[in-house]
């Protein structure tokens, strides 16, 4: 297997008292080892399509990580753990969506199945990309 995908029902806060419900996909593919994409409103009319580190969703699942454009940071319930996580995007205008943790979790334990931590650039011919850069 080279591709994974996930689609699941996450909200979009326009304002504190306003949220809307949308479909996300997320989706990951060996060729592209170090990054993950979200699409966001993913069976709506203009998919918002956003590409960044896998690292970054790792680590945004547990404390606020990223800067710029994604910034990502877990919500626990009561009991401590995490149930979900908010994703901010944008530069100038921003937009922010909650998404459920745990499918995302048990989805991307997927993804390091496929291709473990560190081992992203194995296979990689830097002699070849060398080449390519002279």
């Amino acid at each position: 297997m080279t591709k994974c995908h996930l689609s699941l029902g996450i909200t979009q806060w326009v304002i504190p008292s306003l949220a809307l419900r949308l479909t996300c996909e997320l989706s990951y593919d060996t060729r592209d080892p170090l990054a993950v994409a979200l699409a966001l409103d993913a069976t709506g009319e203009h998919p918002v399509r956003w590409v960044f580190s896998r690292d970054l969703l790792a680590e945004g699942l547990t404390c606020r990580s990223g800067e710029g454009d994604v910034v990502l940071w877990p919500v626990y319930a009561r009991d401590g753990r995490p149930r979900s996580f908010c994703v901010r995007v944008g530069g100038l205008r921003t937009a922010l969506f909650e998404i459920p943790a745990e499918p995302v979790a048990m989805w991307l334990a997927a993804t390091y199945t496929m291709t473990p931590k560190g081992a992203e650039l194995n296979g990689v011919d830097w002699d070849e990309l060398v080449q390519l850069a002279e």
